[in-house]
Order: C-alpha cells, then sequence, then structure tokens
C-alpha cells in the first residue's frame, strides 16, 4: 500500500492521492480558509470507513435491509511533549432499516474486535469505543 503527497499550495494544503488515483485534501485547519481536512480529523475518518465497511459488509452477508447508515466518530486527545495525540475514540453507529439489533451490535463487536484495521492499528494506545443505534433505539 502506497501513497503520494503533493503540497498544492504556498501554506499547508496537501493532495493525498492512491495507487488507484483517488485522492484527499489535507489542510491545516487552523488556518483561516482551510481547504482541506486535518491530519487528525482524517484519522476520524480512517475509524469510521473502516469499521462502517465492516458493519454493512457483515450486515449485508446476513441479508439485513440497511436503508440508512451513519457514523458519528469522537476523539478525545491529550497533551504529550508537543503532541496532542488522541486518547479515546467513541464511535455512534446510527442505523435505520429492516436490521435485528442483536446482528448490528455482533456485526460492531466484531469490527472493532477483529477486522477494523485502522482501530488494531490505534487500539494500543487509544482506547476505542461505539455504540449501536438501530431505528433510533440504543442497543
Amino acid at each position: 500500500m502506497k501513497i503520494t503527497l503533493n503540497r498544492i499550495n504556498d501554506d499547508f494544503l496537501f493532495e493525498c492521492t492512491n495507487s488507484q488515483g483517488n485522492s484527499i485534501l489535507l489542510d491545516n485547519t487552523s488556518q483561516p480558509g482551510a481547504k482541506g481536512v486535518s491530519p487528525m480529523e482524517s484519522v476520524l475518518m480512517a475509524v469510521a470507513g473502516c469499521s462502517g465497511i465492516d458493519v454493512v459488509s457483515i450486515l449485508k452477508k446476513q441479508r439485513q435491509d440497511i436503508k440508512s447508515f451513519q457514523a458519528e466518530v469522537e476523539g478525545e486527545r491529550v497533551q504529550i511533549d508537543d503532541a496532542k495525540p488522541f486518547k479515546s475514540i467513541n464511535v455512534k453507529f446510527l442505523l435505520e432499516g429492516e436490521i435485528d439489533p442483536k446482528k448490528a451490535l455482533k456485526a460492531a463487536e466484531l469490527s472493532f474486535e477483529k477486522y477494523c484495521s485502522v482501530s488494531k492499528t490505534l487500539e494500543p494506545n487509544v482506547e476505542i469505543g461505539y455504540e449501536v443505534f438501530v431505528n433510533g433505539e440504543k442497543i
């Protein structure tokens, strides 16, 4: 796996591109007029995307009818010397449709305990939690 990063302005705007040519913009969001996401926001996005792919994949295999899928991810950071790494990350899955709540909860559990490479990469240093809501009800 490889990405390339190219600076595309005179400040902090970077384009990161994967081997298929897909890209995202990273920027220093503490500056006015930022045009991309911060690198730390991209970490939260990666957790949401990785676990989201897992949960949807598991539920599709179980023939659950997902009408809507959203994830909200929040990260708490801590000051360590000059850096502010994540101390904890919490993912809230919001699913709508003909979905067995027990299957949705199990899918999230499998993602974080077995499949999600992003959370597994962070796990030794970051506490990762999750919540699952199906049709507005917390499971």
